[in-house]
């Protein structure tokens, strides 16, 4: 089993990105950029993460590859393929790198969604969330690509059942 923790559009927050790892057990934690952090600054440690187009320290890299437990992903933050317009760039780009899992943030929109052998996640914000009043971050959670699950989250870590996905790949 693995799970990971995906968060984006943290805008400067320090504490509340400690306090969300802190809360969760996960083998691999992602941040699909705005942070507003150097990379190197300790809430940043321990994610793979990507440049944002509110980032302004240049050692972030604008996309990130990750392979983990038999599916790979990708991250991204979203404003460089216009995902604001439709998703079409981001997944097009994915298929590219053989990626099933696409990873991202821009929108502060948070959802998930399955689309052919694809499953695009948007964590929402931490910090300033859109559509919803809620503060959001994902995890997710899989054995085998037949069973995948996508849990989101409040800032103050209770779940949001409306949020929930399950996917198949």
């Amino acid at each position: 089993m693995a799970k990971v923790l995906i968060l984006s559009d943290s805008h400067g927050l320090t504490d509340e990105l400690d306090k969300i790892k802190a809360r969760h057990d996960v083998d691999y934690r992602i941040h699909c950029g705005d942070s507003e952090l150097d990379l190197d600054e300790p809430p940043m440690a321990g994610f793979y993460t990507v440049m944002g187009n509110c980032d302004f320290d240049s050692r972030y890299p604008e996309e990130q590859m990750l392979s983990i437990n038999g599916l790979t992903f990708f991250i991204v933050h979203g404003h460089l393929h216009q995902v604001k317009a439709n998703l079409m760039h981001v997944s097009y780009r994915a298929e590219e790198l053989g990626a099933q899992i696409i990873c991202f943030g821009h929108t502060h929109l948070a959802g998930a969604v399955q689309q052919g052998d694809q499953l695009l996640i948007n964590p929402g914000s931490i910090r300033l969330p859109r559509m919803r009043k809620e503060k959001t971050y994902a995890i997710m959670e899989w054995e085998s690509k037949a069973s995948i699950s996508v849990e989101f989250f409040t800032a103050d870590g209770k779940v949001i059942d409306d949020l929930q996905y399950e996917a198949k790949l």
